[in-house]
């Protein structure tokens, strides 16, 4: 059972004690204890009796990273061994019960230990484990459950490059949520754990979609963990988003002694179609029956659609659409991979708002709660394994094939997602293993319109390389096989290292510092504007070729192990801040399908450029300073524009002026949107806002948010070039995770605020010499 199950009670901050009345997924990341980096013979042993001499215990709950770590690398990320460790009680009631522990993401070698005994083990940081302790769990009284937990480099587990060599980290501990499984003996199966080739737990997929009907194919795959056979029939029902029955049927009883499964299907009538635009979801109620009482339920969502990646376009519903993508990394700041589930809604929400209908998941398999919110906001998902450029021996490689296997059983009912990268990437995989994992992907998925991809133009369904990649400039432009072309990468290597191939470590053609897409807003508006520039730039040539769509590296700055500087290519910083980029790729989507948008390039300052670029979706812009009529023009028709769905506007402003830019936009004629930008007057105060992005914040889970404290005029004018240092604090059920005292990056200084275990209200202040202070109230819920 996943966690992007919904439909039962998932208590937060489980007690220690297991009431036999809960939900029969109830969450675990509650009342952990944690330590790290001991020195101790027998650990296993000796942690796990509950009086342990000269150790020291923190109280923890999940998700957790193992080490706070510091925005700016100042030495390597910490690497090393750390132990769980949690008591809990299940009552005598769940005798004869299937009792199991779930967890979604722990990086990346874990052995479990019960009451001091060695459970299991599991290899890889990315996907779930699940472990039936039916049997090994002593009913009414406390039991130990120890983890002992292992991020250190491993040749065999992907991706499997030493950290001081890799353009991402994989940071240490129980980062995703766990859970409590408890239910009837005939149950339905783990999708990861049943280890059975296409099937596992619940999987679905749809025929003959049309807008008179679509056909809904179901696949239940039940284990029997009792002494005797069973008898069981399995209903479905399919709801709409209001609740309403859609249609529904129930299978004619069977009786299975170990294990059975069921293929149905419903014919839904008149089927509301999923699209980035319209992410229309149903509701699936899967019920396993024993003489007519239920036994077993899940309940997931699900978009109907048609898709198929052709070599003249990607389709979707039958009518061709352009890939618009980006790259990204789950990192956050302090905290690496300890997402809750509502920040990774956030994450998902950014990239929506910045008018991407598609993502790569680089390079690994993402957060199910990111999944789930791709599903409900409209964003199409390239999900990937883990790999970056190692290729190891036959275990390394068997591995890789096993993470494909559970990485497709943990996400293959995802609507959002389209395509499979069961490649490692940039990696000179051999042809039998590219041959072998490409033919995973549809063993695992035997049915039409399923689609590998991988970087290596060989034996996946779609050729998905990064420009860099493309040795000679014109390429993709003359690509004419046929087989899709998703260029996966673009905008960042080419403006860096022209030549340098895949050898990091030497920049002989570094290009200057200026031109780079590595930019941080702290850098200022020229090279802010370079970075967009060189977007625009990439996205538009890679329009000249016979491309399906393109993704952009990347939505995110992050942390590299291999530098100790941050990767700054992202059109957000880490702290989720927008560059000028980002209103770039707003801009290019159509205001029918979002909202009318314009954004001005500009912080009118005295060193700002006289040619002012404006970012809009708009078929016409005016722009006028301190009320005076700048012109209304037409967009850009250069070079780099004419691929464009809407290429920026340039104004040539005669003279600098310092005051109030004003742009409007017009579409057919009519005034749709307005902005303006000012020329900031003297530093007079603190002006906080906190970033929700579509979620409010969540007590009781390990929901943090970032809280941004700007440096404005007494109009409320950002300055641009301000880097005082901001002194934060909080109080109510919250916390400030990592530096309570942040200098300002262009006039702007974050902090990440952590909701406590209960709801209240939360009020943060920001405070500097010489300035207003400022107060911010915050209602966790």
């Amino acid at each position: 059972m996943k966690k992007y199950i919904i439909g039962f009670l998932f208590i937060i901050g489980c007690s220690i004690k297991v009431s036999a009345q809960q939900s029969p997924v109830t969450n675990f990341n509650g009342d952990w204890q944690f330590v790290k980096d001991i020195d101790t013979a027998n650990a296993a042993k000796k942690l796990s009796n509950k009086i342990t001499t000269g150790v020291t215990w923190e109280k923890v709950m999940l998700p957790h990273t193992a080490h706070i770590e510091p925005v700016q690398k100042v030495k390597e990320q910490w690497q090393g061994t750390c132990y769980y460790r949690k008591y809990f009680t299940v009552p005598l009631t769940t005798k004869d019960k299937y009792i199991a522990l779930q967890f979604d993401g722990a990086m990346h070698e874990a052995d479990v230990y019960l009451n001091g005994k060695h459970v299991y083990k599991h290899l890889g940081g990315f996907l779930p484990f699940c472990i039936d302790i039916s049997n090994a769990v002593v009913l009414g009284k406390p039991n130990c459950l120890l983890i002992k937990l292992n991020n250190q480099d491993s040749p065999v587990i992907p991706p499997a490059k030493p950290i001081k060599d890799l353009d991402f980290n994989y940071y240490g501990g129980i980062y995703r949520n766990a859970w409590l499984i408890v239910k009837n003996k005939l149950h339905i199966s783990d999708a990861v754990e049943a280890h059975r080739e296409a099937a596992g737990g619940i999987m679905l997929h749809y025929e003959d979609v049309s807008d008179a009907s679509a056909k809904m194919i179901v696949k239940t795959d039940v284990d029997n963990d009792g002494t005797a056979p069973q008898n069981m029939s399995v209903k479905l029902s399919l709801m709409d988003a209001k609740g309403n029955l859609v249609a529904n049927t129930t299978s004619l009883p069977v009786t299975i002694k170990h294990n059975g499964i069921t293929e149905q299907s419903l014919t839904i009538s008149n089927p509301k179609l999923w699209s980035p635009e319209v992410p229309y979801l149903y509701t699936l109620k899967v019920q396993v029956l024993r003489d007519g009482a239920v036994v077993d339920e899940q309940t997931l969502r699900t978009g109907i659609k048609t898709f198929k990646f052709q070599a003249d376009g990607f389709y979707l519903n039958g009518k061709k659409l352009m890939i618009r993508g980006t790259n990204r990394h789950q990192e956050y700041p302090y905290i690496g991979y300890a997402l809750s589930d509502n920040a990774q809604y956030r994450d998902a929400y950014k990239i929506k708002s910045a008018g991407f209908n598609f993502v790569r998941c680089s390079h690994y398999p993402p957060s199910p709660a990111f999944l789930d919110a791709c599903d409900e906001l409209g964003v199409m998902i390239m999900d990937a394994i883990p790999g970056w450029q190692f290729f190891g021996n036959n275990e390394f490689q068997h591995n890789s094939y096993q993470t494909i296997r559970d990485m497709i059983h943990r996400d293959r009912n995802h609507t959002s997602v389209v395509l499979w990268e069961a490649s490692l990437n940039e990696t000179n995989m051999s042809k039998a293993f590219m041959d072998s994992s490409a033919r995973i992907v549809h063993h695992e998925l035997p049915y039409k319109d399923v689609f590998s991809s991988g970087w290596q133009d060989y034996a996946y369904d779609v050729f998905n390389p990064a420009r860099q990649h493309l040795k000679k400039p014109d390429y993709w432009k003359k690509y004419s096989k046929d087989k899709p072309l998703l260029l996966a990468e673009y905008g960042d290597w080419e403006y860096y290292a022209l030549n340098a191939g895949f050898n990091q470590k030497e920049y002989s053609d570094l290009t200057k510092e200026e031109k780079s897409s590595r930019q941080i807003r702290d850098y200022g508006e020229e090279r802010l504007l370079q970075q967009a520039l060189n977007f625009q730039e990439a996205h538009n040539d890679d329009l000249n070729g016979r491309i399906i769509g393109d993704a952009n590296w990347l939505m995110f700055d992050y942390k590299r192990g291999y530098a100790s500087d941050l990767e700054m290519s992202g059109i957000m910083d880490i702290f989720r801040i927008p560059k000028f980029s980002f209103y770039f790729y707003q801009s290019q989507v159509d205001a029918d399908k979002s909202q009318p948008m314009l954004f001005i390039a500009t912080y009118w300052y005295n060193s700002s450029d006289n040619n002012v670029k404006i970012f809009s979706n708009c078929d016409e812009v005016e722009l006028k300073l301190n009320g005076k009529l700048i012109a209304r023009q037409k967009p850009d028709t250069g070079r780099n524009d004419n691929n464009l769905v809407h290429p920026p506007f340039t104004f040539h402003v005669p003279q600098y002026e310092a005051g109030t830019l004003v742009a409007t936009g017009f579409i057919g004629g009519k005034q749709v949107v307005a902005s303006k930008v000012s020329t900031p007057i003297k530093s007079n105060k603190i002006v906080l806002k906190a970033d929700l992005s579509g979620k409010a914040l969540k007590a009781g889970c390990k929901d943090a948010i970032f809280v941004y404290a700007y440096i404005t005029d007494k109009n409320g004018t950002t300055f641009p070039d301000a880097g005082f240092p901001i002194r934060f604090s909080v109080t109510g059920p919250a916390e400030i995770i990592g530096k309570t005292v942040n200098s300002a990056d262009a006039g702007i200084a974050p902090i990440m605020v952590m909701a406590g275990g209960k709801a209240g209200r939360i009020v943060v202040k920001a405070e500097c010499d010489g300035l207003f202070p400022a107060e911010l109230t915050i209602d966790s819920q």
